[in-house]
């Protein structure tokens, strides 16, 4: 590491390596702001491209191991992935006992539930409407 040894540097002064701090403190605290105006953003703007395969569904995680799509009833794949409207990933548990809009994949050697995306309002507004006919 290179270090200054002049004396009087104004790089290297006490002021300086404040104002540093100062300006990677602030930046640190809008960090903390940036993902829920992403997530706003996203929301209204990313249109999310769902597999051919994927069914639209009511979502009901029973436990950590079984799931109710509607009215069948699937077990969890051990790479189950749930997104939820950001993008993001949720936790099966975290969920537990919530009614989810969602479409989803089944794994079709297992017949496991293997992917899971909640739906936001757009995403909603654009599925076709759920009748007897599905």
């Amino acid at each position: 590491m290179n270090r200054c040894n002049k004396p009087h540097c104004p790089s290297c002064s006490s002021a300086s390596v404040r104002r540093l701090a100062a300006a990677t403190l602030c930046a640190a605290l809008a960090m903390g702001t940036v993902p829920a105006a992403v997530a706003q953003v996203m929301e209204h703007s990313v249109a999310r491209n769902f597999p051919p395969a994927s069914k639209r569904g009511d979502l009901v995680v029973a436990s950590t191991v079984e799931a109710k799509v509607d009215s069948d009833v699937y077990r969890l794949a051990p790479g189950l992935r749930i997104f939820n409207q950001q993008n993001q990933l949720v936790f099966a548990h975290s969920v537990i006992g919530q009614k989810l809009d969602v479409r989803y994949l089944i794994e079709p050697s297992t017949g496991m539930l293997q992917t899971a995306w909640i739906l936001t309002s757009t995403e909603l507004a654009k599925e076709p409407k759920r009748g007897w006919f599905k």
